[in-house]
């Protein structure tokens, strides 16, 4: 509600007045009851009178320019004949009405809270779009105006079964946080049986992993006092002023992804400003030859490396590969677009490159743009470079030819050279060294029945069933990894060869550290199938999870899921808040809720919302 109407009513400091045209206090109150029963009046009018479309289009809601030309355009043309137009037209004004009753929908579910952040935040945008201000903040950022995606939050299941699988999820969730809290607040993760903090050198000296990763998570289980807590946190001591080695691939997941989802679900300014910050500190590991990022960077000096164990110095895919997303949105929320230009200058080196049988291999030399060992993986070292193809192009609004192109051609090679059947029947997919197939499937590998559900209504030609085919067989071999295990989790990979199926057979494959991959795949499965099945196999992982992972202090991985009992390895991994609860959350909840056609999740599961081809006239919206 404007701010400016609320002013004639307001109390002045002097109790006597000397001003004629002030109010007594019942006066006060009895015209505040009009104007509340007015502006009921309205919105009423808005959503139930016949003609509530063209209100809704044209005046409660803003259409775009394209949208009032095309309806006049719709209806001259209509004059002379053309019934086409006019089918064309109708159409559009009926999607505008149910867009316009989405946004009203979910207008309605947010907390007083964020609609006084709105008000803040137009009034912020007001206040410097005067003469001089040249349209940036105090931060030297772009003014964004701040609109909130449909289906940040949801509602509760109509379903008992579900609404209370859906409460204990969020209940796991809190066991996990307030364990974290108490235990390790400020260290990147917790050590939930030894009850103390826990540091991954991945992040150097960057403290908060999990606070950062689990944001948006707290936001969309409606967990608001604790993310208060936690944005508070990030407000006072998120430091990025460290003269510290980085994992620019963990860093961007995990940090950038997360701040930017924690803005778009709430718009609170702190989170895009840090995000931008971090994002800037980022930019010097592209200073290489090609442009082809390093792996590991240092914050403070800006001098970059990659891994001594990766294939002679190389970069890799699954690194370099999964910038993409979180680049594009800083572009947007910066205004600079050095931050897209980098990423897209990855693919034209890809581009210009040989694929051996039309696949990615792991390595690549950032210094002489050329491939390193012939390894293809679509688990570790190259999933989510796969991933980001197929949703660089759904978040573009399905403009990004390009990435689509790759990411289907990919998908061919890899169902040509790398997936195979067992003798019983599961599809899994193996990894390929230098022509030769090494028939072993990681838990990682898992994410792609979900991608490939995801991409299923876009293949090209007929393949549509197919793909959905090939998603539905490869969840149903990532869920005979868990049920063949002791402790019904699954392992960290699993083998096909020497008369064994979906079993680890090897010791170091044997651990499970809270992974999300599998639980990834049933949510979208379920969301693509409405199949109970899936349903019934995140709920089992949810009973293992309390049987075996849960302690005190949180929730620990394991280190044999063979064992007869549970061996804690005593990390909660902060991917564990970010991914598997939220994934499992979201598969007990309304489709509605973060919908696929407004949301894409980067590979931390932190959700962004798709940048709208019809939006590019809005301030720094990338194209």
């Amino acid at each position: 509600m404007p701010v400016a109407p609320l002013l004639p009513f307001t109390v002045t400091p002097n109790r006597k007045s000397a001003i004629p045209t002030s109010f007594r206090l019942t006066e006060k109150f009895i015209l505040l009851l009009v104007f509340s029963a007015f502006i009921t009046l309205c919105i009423g009018a808005i959503f139930f009178l016949p003609d509530s479309s063209k209100l809704l289009s044209g005046g409660f809601f803003r259409s775009s320019p394209a949208v009032e030309t095309n309806t006049r355009t719709g209806l001259e043309s209509s004059n002379s004949g053309s019934a086409g137009n006019v089918e064309r037209v109708l159409d559009k004004i009926k999607k505008d009405h149910e867009q316009a009753l989405l946004e009203a929908k979910d207008t309605l579910q947010k907390r007083p809270e964020d609609i006084k952040n709105d008000i803040l935040n137009e009034k912020k945008k007001v206040g410097n779009d005067g003469p001089g201000q040249g349209g940036k903040d105090v931060n030297n950022l772009p003014i964004v105006e701040y609109r909130r995606p449909i289906g940040a939050t949801g509602q509760e299941p109509v379903d008992p079964e579900t609404r209370e699988r859906r409460a204990k999820i969020k209940e796991m969730m809190k066991h996990a946080w307030d364990g974290y809290r108490r235990y390790a607040w400020g260290s990147n993760e917790l050590r939930p049986v030894s009850k103390q903090g826990h540091s991954s050198n991945l992040f150097g000296s960057i403290k908060g992993a999990t606070i950062v990763d689990a944001l948006d998570t707290l936001y969309v289980m409606e967990m608001f006092e604790e993310f208060d807590a936690a944005a508070e946190w990030v407000e006072k001591n998120l430091d990025f002023n460290v003269n510290a080695e980085v994992s620019v691939f963990e860093v961007n997941i995990r940090f950038v992804g997360g701040l930017l989802s924690a803005y778009y679900l709430s718009g609170k300014e702190v989170f895009r400003r840090k995000a931008v910050e971090l994002g800037e500190k980022l930019l010097p590991a592209f200073k290489t030859p090609t442009g082809i990022p390093w792996a590991l960077l240092n914050l403070k000096s800006g001098i970059g490396r990659n891994w001594p164990w990766a294939s002679g110095g190389s970069s890799i895919l699954a690194e370099y590969g999964t910038l993409h997303l979180e680049f594009m949105h800083l572009s947007r929320l910066s205004g600079k677009p050095e931050f897209a230009q980098k990423v897209m200058n990855i693919r034209k080196v890809l581009n210009r490159l040989d694929k051996p049988q039309g696949l990615y291999p792991n390595y690549l030399n950032p210094n002489s743009g050329q491939w390193g060992q012939h390894h293809v993986s679509v688990g570790g070292l190259g999933d989510s470079f796969y991933e980001y193809l197929l949703k660089a192009w759904l978040m573009s609004d399905k403009s990004d030819e390009e990435g689509k192109k790759m990411y289907y051609d990919s998908l061919q090679a890899i169902e040509t050279n790398l997936m195979r059947k067992s003798s019983s029947g599961l599809t899994y997919i193996a990894e390929w060294k230098g022509g030769l197939l090494e028939h072993k499937m990681g838990h990682l590998t898992c994410f792609a029945g979900g991608m490939i559900a995801l991409g299923a209504d876009g293949a090209p030609g007929d393949k549509t069933g197919h793909q959905m085919e090939l998603a539905a067989e490869i969840a149903r071999t990532c869920h005979e990894s868990y049920a063949r295990t002791a402790l019904k989790l699954g392992p960290e990979a699993f083998r096909f060869d020497g008369g064994v199926e979906a079993i680890a057979t090897r010791q170091n494959e044997k651990y499970f550290i809270l992974r999300p991959e599998v639980i990834e795949t049933y949510l979208y499965m379920w969301r693509f199938t409405h199949d109970p099945k899936y349903r019934e196999w995140g709920w089992e992982a949810v009973q293992a999870l309390e049987k075996h992972c849960r302690v005190e202090g949180g929730y620990s991985g394991l280190r044999d899921v063979y064992a007869s009992s549970p061996n804690h390895d005593d990390v909660q991994q902060s991917f564990y808040l970010a991914e598997t609860l939220k994934y499992l959350y979201l598969l007990f909840s309304d489709d509605d809720h973060l919908p696929f056609d407004h949301w894409v999740f980067n590979t931390e599961a932190h959700p962004l919302p798709v940048i709208r081809k019809d939006q590019t006239d809005q301030p720094n919206e990338v194209e």
